[in-house]
């Protein structure tokens, strides 16, 4: 089978490694920054809140988070949107895109624990099955779990019993390679549907994406396994697949630029492509970070400071993570 048909497999298939609930943060596989800072999704909604400001979205809009996982970042955001204007929780739909019943339960839970009946979350299983006027669509480290293709000078990879051999690409993805400069590296599966439905299920939107990766091919292989914060990579000779397949989590690069074009294709328009760290700035990290500076002890201060850091830090997550926002 094609690398992106094991792939899908491995998170997607039966007993997959996103079939279930999975921890992030010390205790999981990887940390994202939605386990790194509350500030992250506080930021977020201070830019959907401008964007109200501007008269660009109204407060009715619907937020949309698509894998929400433990559901903390949709929390955060909702918490600073409730700071700003109370009446949000009444005007806005909050909606979770999910697809595993289990992940949908963890969610459930953390939000009867943390918002009672203050909110209404709504969930769906598919983009199919929303039908919106108006939408901001939020999602954190989703693209780098889109199943891929492993392309190495006019071949791609094909995977039987956990070993890799390679045969001849099909003329679609040596264009691909040739309209991206690619030699050696992922093609990822999919983005080009999935913008696609996100134009089909909302009259207008803005889509805000973070995750790593750069808008170039580095001609080579990013692919790795994470297991207990340790990184493998996929060709390291001593990795064996089959001690890791459906059990420990399995990423790649974003290749921004594919990003785009698939979203071009179907009408949308590029508003942002830029770092985490100049973005959440933009959206006012520093000025919510001095708010809390107000109403905090030193030691709390400082505790979320350092965190923040983290975040906008360009040797951390700064820069290693980029925004992409299009809008239509």
């Amino acid at each position: 089978m094609r690398f992106s048909k094991y792939m899908n497999e491995w998170l997607y298939g039966e007993d997959g490694y996103y079939k279930s609930f999975k921890a992030i943060g010390k205790e999981g596989d990887f940390f994202t920054a939605v386990s790194t800072s509350a500030f992250f999704g506080a930021s977020i909604a201070n830019y959907i809140y401008s964007l109200m400001q501007d008269d660009i979205r109204k407060k009715d809009v619907a937020l949309v988070e698509i894998g929400a996982h433990q559901g903390y970042l949709m929390g955060d955001m909702i918490r600073w949107l409730y700071t700003l204007d109370e009446s949000l929780l009444d005007s806005m739909r909050f909606i979770i895109v999910e697809r595993q019943d289990a992940v949908i339960k963890a969610q459930k839970e953390y939000f009867d624990k943390n918002f009672g009946n203050a909110v209404n979350i709504e969930y769906v299983k598919s983009l199919s099955e929303l039908n919106l006027d108006s939408a901001i669509f939020v999602s954190n480290e989703i693209f780098d779990a889109f199943p891929c293709n492993l392309f190495k000078d006019g071949k791609v990879a094909v995977v039987s019993e956990h070993k890799i051999d390679w045969i001849d690409a099909s003329i679609k993805e040596i264009e691909f390679a040739k309209k991206h400069n690619l030699r050696t590296g992922e093609i990822a599966v999919g983005y080009e549907e999935f913008a696609k439905e996100i134009v089909s299920c909302a009259k207008s939107f803005d889509f805000l994406s973070f995750d790593y990766g750069e808008k170039y091919v580095r001609n080579d292989f990013s692919i790795r396994v994470y297991s207990k914060h340790k990184t493998y990579p996929l060709f390291d000779e001593e990795l064996k697949l089959q001690e890791h397949f459906k059990k420990s989590d399995i990423t790649y690069d974003v290749n921004f630029a594919h990003l785009i074009d698939a979203f071009n294709s179907v009408g949308a328009k590029l508003i942002e492509y830029g770092t985490q760290a100049r973005a959440l700035v933009r959206f006012g990290i520093i000025d919510i970070l001095e708010q809390y500076y107000k109403v905090s002890t030193q030691a709390q201060y400082l505790a979320q400071a350092d965190k923040v850091k983290t975040l906008i830090a360009p040797t951390v997550m700064g820069d290693r993570f980029k925004l992409v926002h299009f809008r239509s």
